[in-house]
């Protein structure tokens, strides 16, 4: 079982049960490991100790971060008149495709991939000469259906396999002391309404999380949570694109496309920069 193995089982352990506050020695156990050392792994990967990681598990840590989101107002007056952002100390550019290349699309357009470690396990990270295309956690199994998705997502495109050219940008994103005021360019397919809700995710700030009614809102649709939802299912892009900062207005985390662990995993790890 490799390390991140043990954190994602670890992170299981503690989202089942959290309601009792397990003690670190019943943490570790769980993952058959000593205390000392299963606090020190947990918090070199998660950025945070079990203890302060339990707390994020509450509903009503989700809650507070909600109350501290900006004004929906704020985030609404960004929608569309910035196309960037401040986040992890990168400079996140996001650029949609133009209707004539989302009609073509991807026509003559050359992508590559690689596979990639991260604190949060493997991504698969792809991109045009434009910027980042797609950003997808993968799992054991899962690469065949993310490059399926890729290549339904850019059709008319020629996808190939090139580790080294997405290398350091894999760099630039999970490890932000380095290359620090780097810009990161996005390129995004996608119909007006989901290009509007992910700029909307991306005025969220790190370390505060929004709900689904709280986006609608912001893109001036109250009325259109469930098509947000959709949208949000829909983002090709993982962690950069922060569809993992939206929890359901009770505070409970909702779903996420790459995994409830991994968001949890994140989440927790977001805390500790911002605290």
């Amino acid at each position: 079982m490799s390390d991140y193995e043990r954190i994602a089982k670890a992170i299981d352990f503690l989202v089942e049960n959290a309601e009792s506050q397990p003690s670190l020695k019943k943490i570790a156990a769980s993952v058959h490991l000593s205390p000392f050392h299963f606090q020190r792994l947990f918090s070199n990967w998660v950025g945070v100790t079990p203890k302060r990681f339990l707390q994020t598990l509450t509903v009503e840590r989700a809650k507070e971060l909600l109350a501290l989101s900006e004004p929906l107002e704020v985030v609404s007056d960004a929608v569309g008149l910035s196309t960037s952002s401040r986040l992890h100390d990168h400079f996140i550019q996001l650029e949609a495709v133009t209707p004539g290349q989302y009609k073509s699309a991807g026509l003559g357009l050359e992508i590559l991939f690689g596979i990639h470690q991260t604190i949060f396990g493997d991504c698969l990270i792809a991109a045009t000469d434009r910027g980042i295309c797609k950003l997808a956690f993968v799992d054991a199994g899962d690469i065949d259906e993310e490059l399926s998705t890729l290549q339904r997502q850019w059709p008319e495109a020629n996808i190939s396999e090139d580790q080294q050219s997405t290398a350091e940008m894999a760099k630039v994103i999970f490890h932000s002391d380095q290359n620090a005021n780097r810009p990161i360019s996005l390129q995004v397919r996608g119909t007006n309404f989901q290009v509007m809700v992910w700029r909307a995710l991306m005025q969220i700030p790190q370390g505060r999380l929004q709900s689904y009614s709280g986006i609608a809102e912001a893109i001036g649709k109250p009325s259109a949570t469930r098509a947000v939802g959709t949208a949000i299912g829909a983002n090709p892009i993982a962690f950069l694109i922060p569809c993992h900062r939206v929890v359901r207005q009770s505070g409970a985390i909702g779903g996420y496309r790459w995994g409830e662990t991994r968001k949890h995993a994140i989440h927790a790890w977001e805390s500790a920069q911002t605290s």
